[in-house]
């Protein structure tokens, strides 16, 4: 079963972006691998404090993600292969690049600046 322990809501993105993420990297991570369990709906929702509707949502879209395998009032499992993990993984290397990337614009930081940050923190 796909633990959820260590699930931290905040309030930068809708919940069920962040369920989605928190799955996304345990994907990347390899703490979630093919065939592994995900929470019902309700206990899902139980266990979070938010509306089982959030929780459907998030499945919904995994689902439509070719990442999850659900069947009417049977269990989800995750349904991954080597390419949908690269893909996951792309995704979100991508999506924290160009946030990080933006942000440096932002702040006036060069490419050169950048890039030294990056050898400076790489190593710690």
């Amino acid at each position: 079963m796909i633990s959820f322990d260590s699930f931290k809501m905040n309030d930068d993105s809708p919940i069920y972006l962040q369920i989605i993420l928190h799955i996304k990297r345990g994907i990347v991570a390899g703490s979630i691998c093919d065939g592994d369990e995900l929470p019902s709906r309700r206990v899902l929702s139980s266990l979070l404090g938010v509306n089982p509707n959030t929780v459907q949502k998030a499945y919904r879209i995994l689902e439509e993600e070719e990442l999850v395998q659900s069947r009417p009032g049977a269990k989800s499992y995750m349904q991954l292969d080597e390419a949908k993990t690269e893909r996951v993984r792309s995704e979100l290397l991508e999506n924290d690049a160009l946030y990080i990337i933006n942000s440096m614009r932002q702040m006036g930081i060069s490419k050169a600046e950048a890039l030294k940050l990056i050898d400076r923190f790489w190593e710690e």
